[in-house]
C-alpha cells in the first residue's frame, strides 16, 4: 500500500519530470564561499527548483578555501562551489574529487581611491605610469589591499601589475586582508586601491563615487577562472544521477542569471547582501563586466592551466598540479542534457 504522502511526492516528482530514483528527496551537502561567481547555487537554492526536482540542498558557508577543502576532504561535503586552484592542489595531494561544472569567469575588479584614480586618469590608465605618478605626487608607495596569497583576486592583481602593466615593484605596497576588510578599507581611505569581489566592486563606487573601477579581473588575467563546482569521488561513484541532476539544475540557474538578472537578484541578495546592500546593487553586480557566468569546464581548462603555472611563479606552490582527471566533462555533458525547463 502507498500512503497519501508518498503518493503526493511521487506525483510531484512526475510533474517536475524527474526520474523515479529522484522522486524522493535526496540530500546534498554543499559547501560554498560567498562570492558572486557562486550565484547560480544561490538561485537554485532560493527559487525552489532544487526542491521541486527532489534535491534537498544543505548549504554550509566557508570564509576561506583551506577550511572548505578540509571539510571536503573529511567527507562531510558532497559538492564544493569554490575557486578551481584549491581543488586542483588538493586533488594532486590525494583528494578524490573532480570538477563537474564551471560557474563563473572572473568576479573581481581593481578599484582606486581618489588620489590613485586621478593618477590613472592623467596617465591614460597606464598602470606603470599611474603608480609612478602617484608616488611622485604623494612621496610614498600606493598601498593596495587584496586577499591572502593563493586567492584568485590576488593572482589576478599580481599578473596585472607585473606581467601586463610592467609596474615597478618599488611603487606599490601590497597588503593581504579578508574580503570584507578590503571593502571597508577602501571606503575609509585606509588603502589607495584594492581588488574587490562583486558585489563589493559595485557597492563601493555607489557609496563613494570618487572610488573608480580601473580594470576587471578578466582583463587582469585573460579568462581567469573564478568559481567551479567540484564533486566528491563518493558522490560521482555512488550517486552519479544525483550529481548529474545537480549539474542540470545549476545550468538552468545560470541561464536564469543571464536572461533575467533582476528577477534572480533577491536570491543572491539573501546570501551576499546582508542588511546594507540594495537589491539593485546585486542586479548590477550580476551583469558587471568583472564576471561572466559559464558552465562548460572545457571553456576554462586552458586558463586554469595558465593560472596554476603562474601561481608557481608566485610561490603559491612548488609545482603546478596536473589537470588529468580534474575536469569530469562527460558528467557535465550528461547533466546539461538532463537540464529541466521551468
Amino acid at each position: 500500500m502507498i500512503d497519501r504522502r508518498t503518493l503526493l511526492a511521487l506525483a510531484a516528482g512526475s510533474v517536475a519530470g524527474i526520474r523515479p530514483g529522484l522522486a524522493q528527496s535526496m540530500a546534498l551537502r554543499i559547501g560554498y564561499v560567498p562570492v558572486i561567481g557562486a550565484s547560480a547555487l544561490f538561485v537554485l537554492a532560493g527559487d525552489g527548483s532544487a526542491r521541486d526536482a527532489g534535491l534537498e540542498l544543505k548549504l554550509t558557508k566557508f570564509d576561506s578555501g583551506p577550511n572548505a577543502i578540509q571539510a571536503f576532504a573529511s567527507g562531510t561535503i558532497d559538492i564544493l562551489v569554490i575557486g578551481v586552484a584549491p581543488v586542483a592542489v588538493a586533488r594532486s595531494r590525494g583528494l578524490d574529487a573532480s570538477v563537474i561544472a564551471a560557474a563563473a569567469v572572473g568576479g573581481t575588479a581593481f578599484v582606486a581611491g581618489p588620489a590613485l584614480a586621478k593618477a590613472f586618469a592623467e596617465n591614460a590608465d597606464d598602470p606603470a605610469k599611474a603608480f609612478a605618478a602617484f608616488r611622485a605626487a604623494t612621496g610614498r608607495k600606493a598601498k593596495l589591499g587584496t586577499l591572502p596569497p593563493g586567492g584568485v583576486p590576488t593572482v589576478a592583481l599580481h599578473h596585472w601589475l607585473w606581467t601586463i602593466g610592467k609596474v615597478e615593484r618599488s611603487d606599490v605596497e601590497i597588503v593581504n586582508m579578508g574580503i570584507e576588510v578590503v571593502q571597508q578599507a577602501m571606503l575609509t581611505g585606509a588603502i589607495d586601491g584594492g581588488t574587490l569581489l562583486e558585489p563589493s566592486a559595485t557597492l563601493v563606487s555607489e557609496r563613494d563615487p570618487r572610488i573608480k573601477r580601473i580594470v576587471n579581473s578578466p582583463d587582469m588575467f585573460p579568462n581567469i577562472p573564478g568559481v567551479v563546482v567540484a564533486a566528491s569521488g563518493a558522490l560521482v561513484k555512488n550517486r552519479p544521477e544525483v550529481a548529474e541532476r545537480f549539474v542540470g539544475l545549476f545550468h538552468q540557474a545560470t541561464e536564469r542569471i543571464r536572461k533575467e538578472p533582476a528577477k534572480v537578484a533577491p536570491f543572491v541578495l539573501a546570501v551576499l547582501g546582508g542588511d546594507l546592500v540594495a537589491e539593485s546593487t546585486i542586479a548590477k553586480a550580476l551583469v558587471s563586466p568583472a564576471v561572466s557566468f559559464v558552465n562548460d569546464p572545457a571553456q576554462i581548462r586552458k586558463a586554469t592551466e595558465a593560472l596554476l603555472a603562474y601561481q608557481v611563479e608566485l610561490g603559491d606552490f612548488s609545482q603546478a598540479p596536473a589537470l588529468d582527471g580534474l575536469f569530469n566533462q562527460a558528467l557535465y555533458e550528461r547533466g546539461v542534457r538532463s537540464s529541466p525547463t521551468r
